[in-house]
């Protein structure tokens, strides 16, 4: 049996070849311009969040709030030909989320070396939020005080403990 490696290269141009397809297809049967004004206005690609600590820099500033994007499939799929992951699958996690994070604080080029020095607890809160982003489309979340048993919802974008 004979098997296949496929560079980062490569993956590039199978995911470009789609997305020319897509885009055609798109283009045969456009949607009415109201409609796509309201898809464009409906469609949220940037999340605000608030980490729990906060991750401290090389010169001990503290960085809390940062935003994230939404994954595109090429997020998803550069990681599993990192040499990095491979070695290490727990290491998915940080590739992806240097990936997807565009800011935290003053810091732009987020790169694995950020993530990997942020405390677990943020690292924690980072995959949770890029799983309810991702999957779910929003930040909030439904809860019930253990106490009352009332119910309520909160948003996990990034209010300080104890705000709702």
């Amino acid at each position: 049996m004979r098997r296949r490696t496929v560079t980062s290269g490569g993956l590039d141009e199978v995911l470009d070849t789609l997305a020319s397809a897509r885009s055609a297809a798109r283009e045969e049967a456009p949607a009415p311009p109201a409609a796509r004004e309201r898809e464009r206005q409906d469609l949220r690609t940037e999340f605000e969040f608030e980490l729990p600590r906060g991750y401290v820099d090389d010169e001990g500033q503290v960085h809390r709030q940062g935003s994230m994007r939404l994954a595109t499939a090429r997020d998803e799929l550069r990681p599993q030909i990192d040499l990095r992951v491979k070695e290490n699958p727990a290491y998915l996690s940080v590739v992806l989320l240097s990936q997807v994070i565009t800011r935290l604080g003053t810091i732009t080029d987020v790169h694995a070396g950020v993530v990997e020095r942020m405390y677990a607890t943020d690292v924690a809160f980072l995959q949770d939020f890029y799983r309810r982003i991702n999957s779910e489309g929003h930040t909030h979340a439904a809860v019930t005080c253990p106490l009352c048993h009332g119910s309520f919802e909160v948003d996990l974008s990034g209010g300080r403990l104890g705000e709702s």
